[in-house]
């Protein structure tokens, strides 16, 4: 492949779906209206936990933030796919590109580490009861959520300086929906030995790290759970404990299933890619508000509220 410097690309086209002209129309409707749920349900699990007092613990704290990042993740994303069905195509600057690759990593992740932090808060609600308090302060829950933040933007700088230090060439169609490291290695002219080693380490291997540390701790929750006298209690711990190992399945799944195999071109790849960065983020608020009863009440208390507004 002939190669060019960085200022000879001025930009990727996006070619990550494949579709008939008579379903672009669909199409669109379709990831809007997802974005659109995606929004709606994340905010409102926002305003629930701002406006009940009842919530104001380091779960629904960590909660808020998982909330703000999947808004954040889909709005990275899916906004791009969306005006590609209306332009009909999916062209993105070079340092449009440059920008969405960083700020996706550093949400997501951002991300990857916040769940680690919500099963350590988990573990200690369960199987430290009489010291979670103590430990779980709101000194500890600003320095946790303020270190996945830190971990994450750290993470996306080295990746993205990585990816862009390499010349590209005159081949700029990324066989994805965006801007993805994986994808746009694939363009680069140079040696991306380094870069897939880096990508399998720093990406794979940490969320594969996070997402042992993950079920090592619902080992230890489930073994406390079991031990727990009352059935009421057994069952209310068991409920808030699968809706936060759902989430994680549902995020750790598709992505040490695409980062784990850096230098894969399987078309699979980029059906799991649009459920990570779509699907996913709209999951989640269903998924906690489902199964959650404190925050169906909240949200239904914020309903009422609304109603009560409208008719004064």
């Amino acid at each position: 492949m002939e190669c060019g410097n960085r200022s000879q690309i001025t930009h990727f086209i996006l070619v990550g779906l494949s579709y008939p002209p008579e379903l672009r129309v669909p199409l669109f409707l379709f990831f809007l209206l997802i974005y659109l749920l995606t929004l709606c349900g994340n905010l409102l699990i926002l305003l629930a936990v701002a406006r009940e007092r009842r919530l104001h613990k380091p779960m629904y704290w960590f909660l808020c933030h998982l909330s703000f990042l999947d808004m954040t993740v889909s709005s990275v994303v899916v906004p791009k796919v969306v005006a590609g069905f209306l332009s009909g195509g999916g062209a993105i600057s070079f340092h449009g590109c440059v920008a969405q690759l960083f700020f996706f990593h550093f949400l997501g992740c951002t991300e990857c580490f916040l769940y680690t932090v919500m099963a350590y808060d988990r573990f200690l609600a369960i199987c430290k009861p009489l010291r979670y308090s103590v430990i779980m302060n709101r000194r500890a829950c600003l320095c946790l959520a303020a270190g996945t933040w830190l971990g994450g933007s750290l993470h996306s700088l080295i990746e993205t300086a990585l990816t862009f230090r390499l010349p590209y060439g005159r081949d700029t169609q990324v066989g994805y929906i965006f801007c993805d490291i994986p994808a746009v290695l694939k363009l680069a002219c140079g040696d991306t030995a380094l870069n897939e080693l880096v990508t399998f380490i720093d990406v794979g291997f940490v969320a594969m790290t996070c997402f042992l540390l993950i079920l090592m701790s619902y080992v230890y929750i489930v073994s406390a759970i079991l031990r727990i006298r009352s059935t009421e209690g057994r069952r209310r711990a068991f409920s808030t404990c699968v809706a936060h190992i759902t989430v994680v399945v549902t995020y750790y799944v598709p992505l040490i299933f695409i980062y784990l195999r850096p230098g894969s071109q399987h078309p699979v790849d980029r059906v799991v890619g649009v459920f990570y960065t779509t699907v996913t983020p709209l999951l989640n608020p269903l998924i906690y508000t489902l199964r959650n009863k404190e925050m169906k009440a909240a949200l239904h208390k914020l309903q009422a509220r609304q109603v009560n507004s409208r008719n004064k």
